[in-house]
């Protein structure tokens, strides 16, 4: 039997949702203060997928100043209907729920349409047969709540002509458990008769857990099933190698084959998530007009057998040579918005102009990178720099957020490793060093990090737990990249020439 690993996106790539055009399939997830905003992913077979755009690639759609690595874009939703995509998603930071739309999944897609009176998060869409359009998600309670996190689902249609909300509000779900916190990620789907409202609960950590309700009818409440939660991996212990399971989507193949994209972590060096959450691939069944998710077994496998689909394999690189660049990968991130002209590709390298910002203050930082994606790696750059004082320093950082990270950078006499802790820095190893050209390299064997200059060892085995948001809270997973500052002195401009980035395990 052909099989394929779990998960199907490693790293930070959390609150998958998917949809199937013919026999194509693409999925989104969250990215929170990075940017571009929402990758797009395209498949064949469900295992392997090729990033084929970032739906917020502008500004004017998803404008980030100041914000916090964790807050931007929560839990998009992608549909397709007569012709058009449409991805819903939340900025908990500027303005709320809104839609964009496109005709080709690969863009470009429109400017946001805001949503007035639509409150709440993890908005989703639902296509009914008289070609109504229905929003559904997070909100509070009208009345009653008790107690933080006690929410409800709700729905209401959607014009799609003018994007506003009309007619009745309706409160469809509450959640399958008793004093449950976050119902959320509701997706609605209809099939023999049935509307079906999947939902998760228990907030995105240990208790995660997706429930399912049903109705007859769209808009009463619904009915949950007596055999919930569909999915958990909560009653495993926090030592299971596959964790806080949730946040879950449906596909029906064109061969009648039903597969349920999740997320879910991999802790590592004790539970601890470096790698955020993942997006996984489980398959699903129906008996008696209910899902059941992974029949006989119940749980997310690290080895899955594969769906009845050609394979298709797709590759994406992690090792960016810049001088041969004519513009950043799809797969690149920055933190909030750049300053496009701070960066400049060229035969050389990437330009990269000093920032005035430090990574470690809410503003904007002269930084891009990739996702981590193993417990094992090495990261690896080349750099030409000829800092003017000690205020200038560029460099590599493995970056959980401004208050959490790990910096080697090259400044004026020196080079040094930086450990960013609780929003405080502390040098771990310096040592002198006056020329421009400079290989600057982090190698990590599970929870060690080690930094190395021109191959030679700077700082061994430093704690790389510090990264996981165990430790450092929020909700993603850690990104590598290259960076450039000036420390907030107001001193003439300077580049640092950036000849690649290498990552991989």
């Amino acid at each position: 039997m052909k099989t394929f690993k779990n998960p199907i996106l490693s790293g930070f790539y959390p609150d998958p949702s998917i949809c199937r055009v013919g026999d194509n399939y693409y999925m989104v997830t969250s990215t929170f203060a990075y940017f571009p905003g929402v990758p797009i992913f395209h498949s064949k077979d469900l295992v392997h997928w090729q990033q084929i755009g970032n739906i917020l690639d502008r500004k004017s759609q998803l404008p980030l100043e100041g914000q916090r690595i964790s807050r931007g874009i929560f839990a998009p939703t992608i549909r397709y209907n007569s012709g058009i995509f449409y991805m819903i998603t939340t900025n908990v930071s500027y303005g709320g729920n809104f839609v964009v739309t496109a005709t080709n999944p690969a863009g470009p897609w429109s400017e946001p349409y805001y949503i007035e009176g639509a409150n709440g998060i993890d908005p989703s869409l639902f296509f009914d047969d008289d070609g109504k359009c229905y929003y559904h998600g997070t909100g509070d309670r009208k009345e009653g709540a008790k107690y933080y996190g006690d929410n409800e689902i709700y729905l209401q249609e959607l014009d799609l002509n003018t994007m506003l909300l009309v007619g009745e509000r309706h409160t469809i779900w509450h959640s399958a458990l008793k004093e449950a916190v976050w119902p959320e990620s509701p997706h609605i789907y209809k099939k023999d008769g049935y509307y079906y409202l999947m939902i998760s609960e228990g907030g995105t950590g240990p208790d995660h857990a997706v429930t399912i309700a049903r109705s007859k009818t769209l808009t009463d409440y619904y009915q949950g099933f007596r055999s919930n939660p569909i999915l958990t991996h909560r009653h495993l212990g926090q030592k299971y190698p596959i964790v806080n399971v949730g946040h879950s989507d449906f596909v029906e193949t064109q061969n009648g084959e039903w597969w349920m994209v999740c997320l879910a972590s991999r802790p590592y060096g004790g539970h601890f998530r470096n790698l955020g959450r993942e997006t996984f691939l489980v398959p699903m069944a129906w008996e008696n007009d209910w899902p059941v998710v992974n029949y006989g077994i119940g749980l997310v496998l690290e080895e899955e057998r594969f769906p009845n689909l050609p394979p298709t394999p797709a590759e994406t690189s992690t090792n960016f040579d810049f001088a041969t660049m004519e513009k950043f990968p799809l797969n690149m991130l920055f933190i909030r918005n750049p300053v496009e002209d701070d960066y400049k590709l060229t035969s050389d390298g990437l330009s990269l102009r000093l920032s005035k910002s430090k990574i470690t203050e809410l503003d904007t930082v002269s930084y891009v990178g990739v996702r981590q994606q193993h417990m094992d790696f090495t990261a690896e750059i080349c750099m030409e720099f000829a800092p003017q004082n000690e205020n200038e320093k560029a460099g590599l950082v493995i970056f959980q957020s401004h208050e959490y990270n790990y910096q080697l950078l090259r400044t004026k006499d020196s080079v040094f490793s930086v450990l960013g802790k609780d929003g405080q820095e502390t040098i771990l190893a310096r040592k002198a060093y006056c020329e421009d050209k400079i290989t600057l390299k982090i190698v990590a064997i599970g929870q060690d990090l080690s930094f190395y200059v021109n191959d030679e060892p700077l700082y061994i085995n430093a704690d790389a737990r510090i990264l996981s948001t165990d430790v450092a809270g929020g909700f993603v997973g850690n990104t590598i990249g290259v960076y450039a500052t000036k420390s907030g002195a107001e001193t003439p401009d300077n580049c640092a020439v950036f000849k690649y980035l290498n990552y991989g395990n």
